[in-house]
């Protein structure tokens, strides 16, 4: 029998040790591999071609919700179960948004670890069940309908707005994206005038409320 190829994504070693042990349970599936942010899970994703991915949403330098994304243009055959503490409607919608076909909360049992995944893996979409029915059907209803929410930026900026609301300075940011100083600035200024937000504090607000960083950061 073919087994499913397996990433963890998750920036707590005993988080992804507690994970690949009850994984290590499922027969399907076998974890080959583990990430500790977003981009490492990229790499990680681009060498083992996952077909399953588990993805925290609060990851440094690249979350959860960014990574889905990248991952599913990059290949839509790929399931990925976005994992959080976070209940709040509008975290279920970024995970949807960008194409995640799970979102299980980490308090949860973990029978429902092994309930997700044989969902995703039959191509259903799973949501743990504290997670509200009626955001559930909203979204699923207004996913293709609305305008998503970070259109405005492009992928670039989503990355220099994630690290700006994380405490990075510039040059720390220009180390990390391998840019200038100079176009971090000029990325910098253009958000706060794309997003008429003139103050670090308000780009950490936006941030928040669209995901790209989680309040416990």
């Amino acid at each position: 029998m073919m087994r499913i190829r397996t990433l963890l994504a998750d920036d707590h070693i005993l988080v992804r040790a507690g994970l690949r042990k009850l994984l290590e349970t499922i027969a399907e599936v076998e974890v080959v591999g583990e990430a500790s942010d977003g981009l490492a899970l990229l790499a990680l994703a681009a060498q083992l071609q996952p077909k399953l991915v588990l993805m925290d949403i609060s990851m440094p330098g690249l979350n959860g919700l960014e990574a889905t994304g990248r991952l599913i243009r990059a290949d839509p055959e790929i399931r990925v179960i976005v994992l959080s503490m976070h209940q709040n409607e509008e975290y279920v919608r970024q995970a949807l948004r960008h194409g995640a076909a799970g979102y299980l909360l980490k308090d949860a049992a973990p029978m429902e670890l092994d309930l997700a995944v044989r969902a995703v893996l039959r191509g259903e979409t799973y949501l743990s069940p504290t997670v509200s029915k009626g955001v559930v059907s909203d979204y699923v209803q207004r996913l293709r309908a609305e305008e998503k929410p970070g259109n405005l930026l492009t992928q670039r900026q989503r990355e220099v707005l994630q690290l700006v609301a994380e405490g990075h300075s510039s040059k720390e940011i220009a180390r990390r994206l391998d840019l200038s100083v100079k176009t971090v600035d000029t990325h910098r200024t253009q958000l706060m005038k794309q997003l008429d937000i003139h103050e670090v504090a308000g780009l950490v607000r936006y941030a928040m409320r669209n995901g790209l960083i989680s309040a416990d950061l």
